[in-house]
């Protein structure tokens, strides 16, 4: 673990102030007690508390290396102890010592020196003290943070990991689906079943290639949602139809990839397969103050898909947007006049 005040800049300022703050400190309780030491109380606050200052930032090496992790409490406290013990002792001769060459003709030195020398002691154990807990501190506060990035990196892997899991549930009924006409194709339309080859092989090498959880374009996801309508537009033919109300804005927003694919399978599925009619998906989008909502309509039979109401793909939806929005983003269904209505609102986000 790295010297907590040395390896940061505004420490060191704060550091510095607090000796600062000290040494006036005890330069102001050498003066009131012994008045006429002014000179010699100021010159030894400055030089003694520099002096321990420097022993201070070199405690927190043998500091660090007894408090390892492991380390019996009663050994710490005796190690910190006698830490302490070597610390004053050297500060305060380093301090005499000093103080001798700076005031080498001062009669009464000896005397002032004799009579300071207790509160030299008290003050050397209290501003050892204090380093001590400081220390405890900033160890504990890197803890903390060490801990809570840990924490948040697992919970981004965790996160990330749903999102794929989610994000791999593409219904295998459209691949089954989709292989089994084309199986038929090639017997009764060759070329159909070619441009559905084609068009599948595209839909699976988009949703397979992005491996990421990186946000893409509306554009590049209609692009591939249009592939997916194509292709179940070579099976029912007729009976599905699609509409698009895009403003231009909104081809540059960025949306989580294959988000919006389970709406799509779930208006084929409630819609197409269990209509004996004509259906037909309405896709509309637009901004506004900074939202951009996206709705999927298609119609269906009254008394068929009317009861279904909403099923994984609809929560598969809603999670994926949960985990990347929070609670910006909602979705919302609606039931109406036939026509089943799935209503998306998300951040506008633009690269």
């Amino acid at each position: 673990m790295k010297h907590p005040v040395l390896g940061n800049r505004v420490r060191m300022i704060v550091w510095w102030l607090a000796w600062l703050f000290l040494s006036l400190g005890q330069a102001l309780l050498f003066y009131y007690a012994f008045g006429s030491y002014t000179n010699i109380s100021i010159v030894d606050s400055i030089a003694s508390l520099l002096i321990f200052s420097g022993i201070a930032l070199s405690i927190w090496y043998p500091f660090n290396f007894f408090n390892k992790s492991g380390a019996r409490p009663s050994s710490l406290i005796m190690n910190l102890v006698l830490t302490g013990v070597v610390s004053v002792s050297l500060w305060i001769f380093i301090t005499k010592m000093i103080l001798l060459l700076v005031f080498p003709q001062e009669n009464n030195y000896q005397q002032y020196w004799d009579a300071t020398f207790p509160y030299r002691v008290g003050i050397g154990v209290s501003i050892y003290a204090i380093i001590i807990l400081t220390y405890f501190l900033f160890e504990s506060l890197t803890n903390l943070s060490e801990k809570n990035a840990r924490e948040a990196k697992l919970e981004s892997l965790v996160k990330e990991t749903e999102l794929k899991m989610l994000r791999s549930q593409i219904n295998p009924h459209f691949l089954f689906n989709s292989l089994n006409s084309i199986s038929s194709l090639t017997v009764t339309d060759p070329e159909k079943a070619r441009s559905m080859v084609v068009k599948l092989s595209d839909f699976m090498r988009y949703a397979l290639s992005r491996k990421d959880e990186q946000p893409v374009s509306f554009r590049s996801e209609l692009d591939n949602l249009r592939l997916y309508l194509d292709i179940e537009k070579v099976r029912f033919g007729d009976r599905l139809s699609t509409e698009e109300h895009i403003e231009g804005i909104t081809l540059e927003a960025k949306i989580p990839v294959m988000l919006l694919q389970p709406l799509y399978e779930n208006a084929v599925k409630h819609g197409v397969y269990e209509s004996t009619g004509c259906v037909s998906i309405v896709t509309t989008a637009g901004v506004s103050e900074g939202i951009l909502a996206i709705t999927i309509s298609n119609s269906y039979e009254n008394g068929v898909s009317s009861a279904k109401g909403t099923g994984t793909g609809l929560l598969n939806v809603i999670r994926r947007l949960e985990l990347t929005y929070g609670n910006k983003a909602s979705l919302r269904t609606e039931k109406k006049d036939g026509m089943f209505t799935v209503n998306l609102y998300m951040p506008a986000e633009f690269a």
